[in-house]
């Protein structure tokens, strides 16, 4: 009976559901394990980097990107539905730019986001994003946040979350790990531990990827300073 619906966006199964973003939470399950924890004085993100193929030039490979100066995300899931929400929401920033002559707070821009992705929830012919996105920045007053946006349209604000195929396990782990007085460098500490928790193989610096915000702004940190990261939780 359900198979009736599942290919029609727009149209509800008979127990409230629309079947097609069933699928790309689906969609979102299977990604690689990403995370986010909110801090005190910042905010960080990290997330695995599983590449194809070991020919694949790593560089030319990112998920933990800016959107702002203040502003930066991370996803799981769809790498091409990501490329598209990167550019709308950088694209959104610099609107807002040129008409405020001030960046775009963290929420606003995380409700611009939210709502072009649940647009894609109710319009025929065009599909939910296969993707869910963790966003951090800090506002003027230098107060971090962390958000998380699914293709439902849905958003809210984490202390600490993640989405992928680990995310229960990773959940349970921050739940143990987090508090409310926890510092920066602490956070990345937590979050590359959190990762290693079901994640296959060894843990080097060109398989995991790294963002933080603070006072200074956004950043992805460098392949070097992952490695020093990596090396002082072996110690």
């Amino acid at each position: 009976m359900s198979q009736r619906y599942s290919f029609s966006l727009t149209t509800f199964s008979p127990s409230g559901k629309l079947l097609q973003i069933e699928h790309a939470l689906q969609a979102v399950s299977a990604g690689n394990t990403s995370l986010g924890i909110k801090a005190t004085n910042g905010a960080v993100i990290a997330t695995e980097k599983k590449l194809p193929s070991p020919l694949v030039d790593d560089s030319s490979v990112t998920k933990v990107e800016k959107l702002t100066e203040r502003i930066g995300m991370v996803y799981s899931g769809m790498g091409p539905d990501k490329r598209v929400l990167l550019a709308k929401g950088r694209k959104i920033a610099q609107q807002y730019f040129l008409t405020y002559h001030e960046q775009i707070p963290t929420r606003m821009l995380v409700q611009q986001l939210a709502r072009i992705m649940q647009e894609y929830t109710q319009k025929g012919g065009v599909r939910p994003f296969g993707v869910s996105l963790l966003v951090i920045g800090t506002d003027a007053g230098g107060k971090p946040a962390l958000y998380q946006v699914d293709p439902t349209g849905s958003y809210f604000a984490w202390k600490a979350t993640a989405i992928g195929k680990n995310m229960i396990n990773a959940k349970t782990f921050l739940e143990k790990r987090f508090n409310d007085e926890l510092e920066l460098e602490d956070a990345v500490h937590t979050a590359i531990l959190t990762l290693k928790e079901g994640f296959e193989g060894q843990m080097t610096e060109t398989n995991i990827e790294i963002g933080i915000v603070d006072a200074t702004g956004f950043r992805r940190l460098d392949p070097s300073e992952v490695k020093d990261h990596l090396a002082s939780i072996a110690i």
